[in-house]
């Protein structure tokens, strides 16, 4: 079934497209992740132009972590007080790195920029996640591993501006998540992602956070950040494919209630290490597709 996109002036099959959209919302469900940094390089493979494949993955990405947000919520795993501290940094960041979108798109540099973002640091992140986990599930029956897996303070604790967070039973500096999610804002707005890919590992080896509470806390702070982020394209570029968007959102809220399903099911350590394997696998299929000569190097056509 093919459906023309009039923002991205192309046509696709729409049943993929919701399939895409499921697919998004069930990592975002399981892993607290926005799920762009999967959704924005698979537009980007099926034909969507890079600057409407961004802003209109905003919309999906807020969509899907509405759904999954309603979910961690009656399971109690969402830290409000952190996560408005994060919402907070990512505003901002979100603001600014809308900014820097509008900028880069001006000069024609936008698809190559992007691209070389994807890679190095889901390539950076994906790789120190991977073996971190490995090393986790290879320590498990040992008692020592397990003191040290345990140990929650870390060199944040040691920041001024400390905060009492309750649900994540942390006392710690409010610098670093308003750091994380300034960053995350930023990503949200230049890349079309989430950043859970960032914030994730970030509030769980930086802070001490605990995994359960992360996924459900990151999904509350996606929901405002990337809703902010894709209203500011809308209002400021006119990339936002709204038929698009609305098609991705249907599968992404469908699939976020099946992911915080499975999430509840597994332990946090098989979650950290399916993420990194999924992070990682995204990384070289974008390297590749950057190295590989292309079968056409251009195409020319004339008047006859």
């Amino acid at each position: 079934m093919q459906i023309y996109l009039p923002i991205a002036e192309v046509s696709v099959n729409g049943l993929g497209l919701l399939v895409i959209g499921t697919m998004v919302g069930l990592l975002s469900g399981m892993f607290g992740v926005g799920g762009g940094f999967i959704l924005t390089p698979l537009l980007f493979f099926i034909g969507i132009p890079p600057a409407v494949a961004v802003a209109s993955a905003a919309n999906q990405i807020a969509g899907s972590s509405f759904s999954a947000f309603l979910a961690h919520w009656q399971r109690r795993t969402v830290d409000f007080r952190m996560g408005a501290v994060l919402l907070v940094g990512g505003v901002l960041g979100s603001a600014s790195g809308v900014q820097i979108f509008e900028a880069l798109r001006q000069k024609g540099q936008f698809e190559l920029v992007v691209s070389l973002l994807y890679v190095l640091m889901l390539g950076t992140i994906g790789g120190l996640m991977l073996m971190e986990s490995v090393r986790t599930l290879r320590r498990r029956n040992d008692p020592n591993a397990v003191l040290i897996t345990r140990r929650r303070h870390t060199w944040a604790h040691g920041l001024p501006l400390k905060m009492r967070f309750r649900t994540s039973n942390l006392y710690v500096s409010a610098i670093p998540p308003f750091v994380i999610g300034l960053v995350v804002g930023i990503l949200a707005a230049i890349m079309g992602v989430g950043g859970g890919f960032i914030m994730v590992p970030a509030m769980i080896y930086l802070i001490g956070m605990p995994t359960k509470v992360v996924v459900g806390t990151s999904v509350f702070q996606f929901l405002f950040v990337t809703g902010f982020t894709a209203v500011l394209h809308a209002v400021q570029s006119g990339s936002v494919d709204v038929l698009l968007a609305l098609i991705l959102l249907l599968g992404g809220v469908i699939g976020a209630q099946l992911g915080v399903g499975l999430a509840a099911r597994l332990r946090a350590e098989q979650l950290r290490i399916g993420l990194a394997l999924l992070v990682v696998g995204v990384c070289l299929k974008l390297a590749a597709d950057l190295v590989i000569k292309p079968a056409e190097l251009f195409s020319l056509s004339g008047a006859s």
